[in-house]
């Protein structure tokens, strides 16, 4: 029986948004800390605006009838979401960009 998660384990296909691959390994531990710290922030910002975005959209299309108000919120969701795929991927991204120049 072939396994194809053989070696490792889901830190080898999940690292998360720690960047130890490709420009960023030669980076030193505290830039890494601080692009991880950056990185983080950004999506718990983009958390923040999709739940935003959530609430603004429920308030406004239930208590206040307010549309603009409701398809604002869509807007904010959409965002934030968008955001935190964004951020997330770069890990993805770098790596393939990365590897295609060398």
């Amino acid at each position: 029986m072939l396994f194809a998660a053989d070696k490792g384990d889901i830190n080898t296909i999940i690292g998360g948004i720690a960047p130890d691959w490709g420009p960023f390994g030669s980076l030193g531990n505290e830039a890494k800390t601080m692009i991880q710290v950056v990185m983080a922030f950004a999506i718990l910002l983009c958390l923040g605006i999709a739940v935003w975005g959530a609430a603004k959209q429920r308030i406004g299309a239930t208590a206040l009838r307010d549309t603009f108000s409701a398809e604002q919120g869509k807007g904010l969701i959409i965002a934030g979401l968008t955001g935190v795929f964004i951020i997330g991927s770069l890990g993805t991204l770098f790596t393939i960009v990365y590897g295609m120049a060398v």
